[in-house]
């Protein structure tokens, strides 16, 4: 089996998940890595068993074929064109973008440089919400025709780097939203409309204790921050299949009891698991059935697989079939979530242009650390 070489640019605290994820994966292998500051990619590198390299000189090595982009939000196009410039694959963090523009420029270079694009989440790809998947193709519960998506929690505001998640490119619905959105294309298909309205609890957040010390030792203390973006985020995605979601993501909630995701058909309800994760559980109620039921997972890939995307974007490559965590995927997923501030800028229902296809589900019976053909 090829085992194609990723390079990762980024080593922050995402890195080291992805790092190990991708060694449960036998068709990739990490062989080095560059960060910002040298002396963290050394770190990493170490740790992980991979080369620090230089920017130019991980553009320029001819054996890596993927770079995985786990830079901050904001860096994410930016580190797209200059990889897709030097004529490689590149894989991203979510979310693709922080702009639509800047998102588009990704994808219309990596069509005119013949490369391939893909951005996380891949946490579709699990063994849970691939589950599900498998459950609305069989036609369990019938026609989808509503469900619900929510988020919600008091947000990351006592960590030591709190104020970049208030801040322009994060916030709930582009830190959070990806996993929601990315999982509900996947099951139901592109979207065609937002309605929504959106505001913000509080102008501030109050810096807290809850610091590591290897946060402590990367940011500053602070008694109070500025909030940038929307923390309440409330609306409905249309489907262009005619589903009905209701989706709110929040940083303004202490607790709340709602599932993750719902999905109600004609002929039964479906309780899907958090989209954050890789597993369960799944819950299904059908006609007749008195209590919500349990499903069996039918998948594996249940733990921490982020890196999984990336495994896939290589057997694709290789084979020269389409990758699952695409470019276009991300692209839409992205314009629907910007739709949420949009529509209540404008006052307006914001209607989706873009579209994508549907990602294929994976093959059953795959053994751990195998992506399938």
């Amino acid at each position: 089996m090829k085992r194609t070489k990723l390079g990762i640019i980024g080593c922050g605290m995402i890195s080291s998940t992805y790092f190990a994820a991708s060694k449960k994966f036998r068709n990739i292998e990490v062989i080095a890595c560059h960060d910002i500051i040298p002396e963290r990619a050394v770190a990493k590198g170490e740790e992980f068993g991979a080369r620090s390299v230089s920017l130019d000189e991980m553009l320029a090595d001819p054996e890596i074929e993927i770079v995985l982009n786990l830079t901050p939000p904001k860096e994410h196009s930016k580190v797209d064109l200059a990889v897709i410039g030097a004529g490689k694959h590149v894989y991203s963090e979510k979310p693709f973008g922080v702009d639509i523009d800047d998102a588009l420029k990704v994808i219309t270079l990596a069509e005119k440089k013949g490369v391939r694009v893909g951005c996380a989440p891949d946490t579709f790809l699990g063994g849970g919400l691939q589950t599900v998947r498998k459950i609305l193709d069989d036609n369990w519960i019938g026609r989808p025709l509503s469900g619900t998506a929510i988020v919600q929690g008091r947000g990351p505001e006592k960590w030591g780097h709190a104020p970049f998640f208030y801040d322009y490119g994060a916030g709930p619905m582009l830190d959070l939203g990806p996993y929601y959105v990315t999982a509900l294309v996947n099951l139901l298909g592109p979207a065609k409309s937002v309605t929504a309205m959106t505001g913000r609890g509080e102008a501030f957040r109050t810096y807290g204790a809850e610091v590591s010390e290897e946060y402590q030792a990367q940011y500053k203390p602070y008694d109070r921050y500025p909030v940038n973006v929307s923390t309440h985020q409330a609306g409905v995605i249309e489907f262009g299949n005619g589903v009905l979601i209701t989706m709110i993501a929040s940083f303004d909630v202490h607790h709340h009891g709602h599932a993750p995701i719902e999905i109600y058909g004609t002929d039964g309800s479906l309780q899907v698991p958090d989209p954050n994760t890789f597993g369960g559980p799944v819950r299904l109620f059908r006609k007749g059935f008195t209590r919500w039921e349990d499903v069996p997972l039918a998948y594996g890939c249940t733990g921490n697989g982020r890196s999984i995307g990336a495994a896939d974007m290589a057997r694709a490559l290789e084979n020269g079939r389409p990758h699952r965590a695409d470019g276009k995927l991300a692209f839409h997923v992205l314009e629907v979530m910007l739709a949420f501030d949009r529509s209540q800028k404008e006052g307006r229902r914001i209607d989706i242009q873009s579209t994508c296809e549907r990602p294929a589900p994976l093959p059953l019976g795959l053994e751990e650390g195998d992506i399938g053909d």
